[in-house]
């Protein structure tokens, strides 16, 4: 795991700046403390901060072939390295080490740009041709790893994080026209981010400059296509899938340093848990996090498992002072608003294990390949009873139903609404919109009718209409190449912060090859979702872990914006400043606080888009250190934010001259249980 930058001169007579690049890459040392490289050769420059994992002594970039006429900077892990070896070494491709990196310069050397295709892992690189003076910028399937680039001026600049583009020279100006997105996702899919004129390279995409032809983009991997049926019985696709899953976990531990688990508690992140403890020989390592309200602490779920498993267990609890101070600087470290309330604490666990283990199993992507959200089966069931026959019902007594279902008691309603019987349309309506932060009912009061022209669900309903298969399948796809997509890049932000590698063996290739051919009967039957992953893990796992409903990372967002901490609203929502910016409708701000602060609705996730929004601008807009952000709020509560430590455990000062990593609290940090004692000592 690492960070790459560079630059290039679309003119060669034209060299780039070498500090200027130093300077994008070390804005990334959070990437890759155990080293840094630079090359840079008149119109080109490859920088790389290494987080040294596999071939720790021998692995250094950039990285040349033999004859140095191929360089390249990359970050991620390449699990079948092993496998393509031998062919190279065949055709005559002399190695110099043991990593994985040396593989791709010599797959390249030898099949050029085909060989990207051969590539199985997370991975985000730049390779720069010298013969051919072309660089290509290359991001893994289904984009577990981050890479953006921007042209300007003649130039092209590109990293890991897009702080590191704007050391490069690129101005920070907010691209207002994702806001309808963002409101109704809580991301941007696609190529777009917040910045105007940064983009992403998107999942399974090469971009390509040469002198000729310019940039051009293409995709290089698509999702194959879905299954419909099965000679096999539902046990024996279950054991099927418990040998996959094997394998993929085993070579997810491809490490030379120390690995362990994040372990939540739910069915995903312990069926990972449980299958590599079968296959190393040590206690497995296992790290989670909770809070002291109920509604958010899965605390004991996790616990049952480790005790299960064996495991070498700790775990951190996230109080609200700790997790509202940390919020600033990790809405740095993941460059545009935090759409995710979970990425603080997952950023705390991850500070948590950093002095343990340097890489982790995370459980991302299961939800996504095996229809683990509530939203599918409600939209499966929607659809199928609906479709045929509520369809045929007079439009006069549909709508007549719509208006009893908005004067339902709220308990009632909160059912009723997201039906057929309160929703009427197709996927748009019944998919997009139903499970929307905002819905268009919602940002139609906030936004102005300019903001609301750009269509939030454009790349969603693209995935959707592409994809073949029923309406699952449909859904499944879609939410793999975008939903997802968000996630795993909270999940690479938060623990690249702490400087530990994160790896999803729920998306190797080759399971994910296997599961997205399974027929959606397998994953969703009846109302059990993941049945046939339960199936598969099922003599591994305590029985409460099997059959808990799923809890998704809970934070108490709406507790705390309802009690002390309300504070924060005031602030960054309803504050002068961020009135004075004008995106908003101030009346339905106000309407959306007053509701959610007096009970009569749970506003707290769309509070928190508001929050991180402000935050972002203050930041990355307006230019303020993260560490002052949170002065107003702190001085309203006439409290002082905690000490934290750093990743060796010394104490550590939560304001910094620089945006820095927060990690937890002293007190918060729980001592490894033995395995044979029965209770958890504080340090």
């Amino acid at each position: 795991m690492c960070g790459i930058a560079g630059a290039l001169s679309f003119d060669p007579r034209v060299s780039i700046d070498r500090d200027r690049v130093v300077r994008m890459r070390d804005t990334l040392e959070h990437r890759g403390p155990d080293g840094a490289g630079l090359w840079a050769e008149g119109q080109i420059a490859l920088g790389h901060r290494r987080l040294a994992i596999v071939d720790v002594s021998g692995g250094h970039q950039p990285m040349a072939n033999e004859d140095e006429s191929v360089w390249l900077v990359f970050n991620g892990e390449i699990y079948n390295h092993a496998e393509l070896r031998p062919d190279l070494i065949q055709r005559g491709h002399v190695y110099r080490t043991r990593s994985d990196t040396e593989t791709i310069v010599h797959l390249y050397d030898e099949y050029g740009a085909a060989g990207f295709e051969r590539l199985e892992g997370m991975f985000a690189f730049a390779l720069w041709d010298v013969r051919r003076t072309t660089l290509w910028l290359v991001r893994d399937r289904l984009g577990i790893k981050p890479l953006y680039y921007a042209t300007d001026g003649g130039e092209l600049l590109f990293a890991s994080e897009i702080k590191a583009l704007i050391a490069g020279g690129i101005r920070p100006t907010f691209n207002a026209s994702v806001l309808n997105e963002y409101l109704a996702n809580r991301y941007v899919a696609g190529e777009r981010t917040f910045f105007e004129g940064v983009t992403t390279v998107e999942p399974g995409h090469v971009v390509r400059w040469s002198p000729a032809e310019g940039v051009q983009v293409r995709r290089f991997w698509s999702l194959p296509a879905p299954g419909a049926s099965t000679a096999k019985s539902f046990e024996q696709e279950a054991a099927d899938l418990r040998e996959r899953l094997r394998g993929a976990v085993r070579r997810h531990l491809m490490s030379d340093v120390p690995l362990g688990v994040f372990l939540s508690g739910g069915l995903d992140s312990s069926a990972l848990a449980a299958t590599a403890a079968e296959l190393v020989p040590d206690p497995v390592q296992t790290f989670a996090v909770g809070f002291n309200e109920a509604e958010g602490n899965e605390l004991p779920y996790a616990r049952s498992v480790a005790k299960a498993i064996g495991a070498d267990h700790r775990e951190v609890v996230v109080t609200p002072d700790m997790f509202f101070s940390a919020l600033p600087s990790l809405v740095w470290h993941q460059d545009e608003p935090m759409a995710f309330s979970s990425s603080v604490p997952l950023h705390f666990v991850s500070a948590l294990a950093r002095p343990h283990v340097k890489v982790v199993l995370t459980g991302e992507g299961a939800d996504e390949l095996f229809l683990g959200y509530n939203r599918y089966r409600v939209t499966h069931w929607n659809h199928r009873l609906g479709t045929p026959y509520w369809a045929m019902t007079p439009a006069m007594l549909r709508s007549g139903v719509r208006s009893i279902v908005k004067r339902l008691p709220a308990q009632l309603r909160r059912y009723s609404e997201r039906s057929f019987l309160g929703v009427e349309g197709g996927s748009r309506d019944l998919f997009f919109d139903n499970f929307a932060v905002f819905p268009l009912r919602w940002r139609s009061q906030l936004l102005d009718p300019a903001a609301l022209a750009q269509d939030p669900y454009a790349v969603g309903l693209g995935c959707y209409d592409a994809a073949g298969g029923r309406a699952l399948d449909r859904m499944s796809a879609t939410d793999l190449q975008t939903y997802l997509v968000e996630l795993l890049m909270k999940q690479d932000r938060m623990s690249m912060a702490a400087s530990i590698e994160s790896r999803v063996p729920f998306l190797d290739d080759r399971l994910v090859a296997h599961v997205v051919g399974l027929p959606a009967s397998l994953k969703l039957r009846g109302w059990t979702t993941k049945a046939v992953l339960r199936r598969a893990v099922r003599d591994l796992l305590p029985a409460e872990i099997l059959t808990r409903p799923k809890m998704g990372f809970p934070v108490p967002l709406a507790r705390w914006f309802r009690t002390r901490f309300s504070r924060v609203i005031d602030e960054f929502v309803l504050g002068g400043r961020a009135r004075a910016r004008a995106i908003f409708d101030p009346n339905a701000v106000r309407r959306l606080n007053d509701e959610h602060r007096s009970g009569a609705a749970d506003h707290g996730e769309r509070l928190w888009l508001l929050v991180t929004l402000e935050i972002w601008q203050r930041i990355f807009i307006d230019g303020e250190v993260p560490s002052e952000v949170m002065r107003p709020v702190e001085r309203q509560l006439g409290t002082t934010y905690a000490i934290g430590l750093d990743q060796n455990g010394r104490s550590v000062a939560a304001q910094h001259r620089r945006p820095a990593a927060y990690v937890p609290d002293a007190v918060g940090l729980v001592a490894p249980a033995s395995r044979h004692a029965g209770h958890h000592a504080r340090t």
